[in-house]
């Protein structure tokens, strides 16, 4: 990540909007932004599947559900925040992975430019395709500051995405099983 060129860019926003760079205050902002950039975007080239790995070879074929992780990402059309949680369930067919490594996948996808709906379909392909479990379910509930602080200035709106794949997909009663637990 180019941090001097963030600092540079930040640094024309600033002055555009008429803010004195010469105050005490905001001269270090550019150097700031910069740095909080390359934080919450550091996923941007990271490979999700290098989070999980496989650490037990096991019969449970039942459903494992991570709730209510936190997240926080951009919104690739303001750069503004979401914030929200998401609730990840799988069905594992022999693999089973820490639960430590679900909320890293969460994580390292919630921390690139993004929106809601390609974030909750990356978690569920990187967990099929890396544990390759009978089925998983992603659902992200999320406010976009985009809607809170701009444009409908509707906060408390929350935009709610699922995404499921296999058993989830073909089987209606473990699909509300899940969506039970989630909800609980």
């Amino acid at each position: 990540m180019d941090k001097k060129k963030i600092e540079k860019a930040a640094r024309m926003i600033l002055e555009a909007v008429g803010a004195d760079l010469t105050k005490k205050d905001i001269a270090s902002t550019p150097k700031r932004v910069a740095s909080m950039y390359a934080e919450v975007l550091s996923g941007q080239n990271k490979n999700p599947e290098n989070e999980l790995e496989v650490i037990l070879e096991e019969k449970h074929d039942e459903i494992i559900l991570l709730k209510n992780i936190p997240l926080y990402s951009m919104c690739e059309h303001h750069l503004l925040p979401f914030i929200g949680k998401a609730s990840v369930a799988y069905i594992p067919d022999k693999r089973i992975t820490g639960l430590s490594k679900i909320a890293r996948v969460v994580e390292v996808l919630a921390r690139r430019l993004q929106v809601q709906e390609r974030l909750t379909a990356k978690v569920a392909d990187a967990i099929m395709k890396k544990l390759k479990p009978k089925g998983v379910m992603v659902v992200i509930e999320a406010e976009h500051l985009c809607m809170t602080m701009r444009g409908v200035q509707k906060p408390g709106a929350v935009t709610v995405t699922s995404v499921v794949r296999g058993v989830f997909r073909s089987n209606q009663k473990t699909r509300q099983e899940a969506l039970g637990l989630i909800r609980n």
